[in-house]
């Protein structure tokens, strides 16, 4: 655990201290950042406390007393409810401003983790309680050099199965066999076994009103078959098999014939273009060093379809944090279910994949944009015309 660099992010954050805080194993962030695994159950509540200025403190109740033990500092111990709260008064100290895993309004549902008796508690001290999620961000979802290669590797191999997928499509319909959503979602698992990739759930393979629903994804008895004339979105995500390795995630559409309707080629101009702006919009924010927050890419990509008059046709955020799990604990791109204002940092990344979904057909376009110091990419093949299949 990194107690200088925790200690300097708190004095940047303008923060007394970063309280942690965990029953029962609740909140694997506190045990991620602070890097250490309870060597016995938790079935007791902890807390421990980083100060902006000064010697980390615990406080463990007796019967658990080692489960703080890796952990550097003096550790108290309590026994009954008002040791408890004497315990936290004394290592909260004079603090007046902590951060915890706590996020206003539940705006931030990743960092929301403490709850809301353990919230009062502590403001029954006299202490305000403060988001952890830029801490969080910072901590948590910057990525290494090794696991930006992981990524890149991911994308290679995920863009030439999604090339692969299509072309699968293509074959069975020019052959004129039977083909499903099933059948291409059992095609890309297959294939990602043989490539060495994992993934928790999905892919979603969806045709026509179902690619309508942004989670919708096929089952062995209930898939659609895929006929000429038909929109396929296919959205798919995997990681390298191997340790701490981050998702790739991407979803791309295509047209099952050689003229594509007006409407539909309409609707994917438009998506594509609100992508375009969102990435426009990161690349510059980060090549002229200015501040960015997440409520502002989504403003951008989702300007774009208001202006065309189809905004309540885009129903979700425009994009999420990447990292080790699919949706990551970093800046959602989000100005729609909530309202991030988490700064985009380096060495973070995320998705832009602005969609509009009518009754008859959903589109879909969806990249991963990396940040670094000096600029922003994406971070793989990037669609700008429709996939037209066989």
């Amino acid at each position: 655990m990194k107690i200088a660099e925790i200690q300097h992010a708190l004095r940047e954050e303008q923060l007394d201290g970063w309280l942690f805080f965990d029953h029962h194993r609740r909140d694997p962030l506190s045990y991620r950042v602070l890097q250490f695994t309870p060597n016995s159950p938790v079935m007791r509540r902890w807390f421990y406390y980083i100060p902006a200025e000064g010697e980390p403190q615990g406080l463990v109740h007796r019967i658990e007393a080692q489960t703080l033990a890796e952990l550097p500092g003096f550790h108290r111990s309590y026994s009954d409810w008002g040791g408890l709260v004497e315990g936290l008064r004394s290592i909260l100290g004079k603090a007046r401003q902590v951060a915890m895993q706590y996020s206003p309004n539940c705006a931030i549902p990743y960092v929301s983790l403490v709850d809301a008796g353990t919230v009062e508690l502590v403001r029954g001290l006299g202490v305000e309680v403060a988001t952890s999620a830029n801490l969080i961000q910072y901590f948590e979802s910057r990525w290494t050099a090794e696991q930006l290669e992981s990524h890149l590797e991911a994308a290679r191999r995920v863009d030439r199965i999604r090339r692969e997928a299509f072309e699968r499509i293509g074959e069975r319909l020019r052959m004129r066999e039977r083909v499903t959503e099933w059948d291409i979602h059992e095609f890309i698992l297959h294939r990602y076994r043989e490539d060495s990739l994992v993934i928790d759930h999905g892919p979603d393979v969806a045709v026509n009103g179902n690619a309508s629903n942004p989670h919708y994804e096929p089952k062995p008895d209930a898939s659609s078959e895929i006929h000429e004339g038909d929109v396929v979105l296919i959205d798919m995500w995997a990681k390298l098999d191997q340790p701490n390795s981050v998702y790739y995630d991407i979803t791309w559409v295509g047209y099952a014939g050689k003229d594509v309707p007006s409407e539909v080629e309409r609707i994917f101009t438009i998506v594509r273009d609100a992508r375009n702006a969102a990435i426009r919009l990161v690349e510059d924010s980060v090549a002229r060093k200015r501040e960015l927050f997440g409520y502002q890419v989504d403003d951008a990509a989702r300007s774009h379809i208001q202006a065309h008059g189809l905004g309540e046709y885009f129903f979700h955020r425009t994009g999420h944090s990447i990292g080790p799990e699919l949706h990551g604990t970093g800046a959602n791109m989000d100005n729609f279910e909530t309202h991030d204002e988490r700064r985009v940092i380096p060495q973070t990344c995320f998705s832009i994949e602005p969609g509009i979904y009518l009754p008859k057909f959903g589109i879909r376009s969806e990249v991963d944009v990396f940040v670094g110091d000096e600029s922003a990419r994406v971070t793989g093949e990037k669609q700008e015309k429709l996939v037209l299949i066989g």
